[in-house]
This record gives C-alpha cells, structure tokens and sequence, in this order.
C-alpha cells in the first residue's frame, strides 16, 4: 500500500475519486435494494387479513 504522506497531488486525486465512485455505488446499492424490496412487499401490505 502506498503511504499517503508521500503521495502526489495526482495519486491523492485519483484516490479521492476512487473512494467517492465506491461511495456512490454503494449508495446505489442501497436504494436499489430498498425500492424492490418496497416493489415486493407493497402489494402484500395492503391486502392483509386483520
């Protein structure tokens, strides 16, 4: 691994840029799961028996 004390201006920037696409694509993800989880559930929420 690199130390990043002794990174460049460049390899710093490349990194930043990596760890925000990761963040974004986990964040993606996420909301992925949740909207089809709320797809599956919706329709079997509002036909329950009481």
């Amino acid at each position: 691994m690199s130390d990043p004390a002794r990174e460049t201006d460049v390899e710093a920037k490349a990194r930043r840029g990596r760890n925000i696409a990761l963040a974004l694509g986990l964040v993606l993800f996420v909301i992925l799961v949740f909207v089809v989880t709320l797809v599956r559930l919706g329709a079997n929420v509002a036909n329950r028996p009481f």
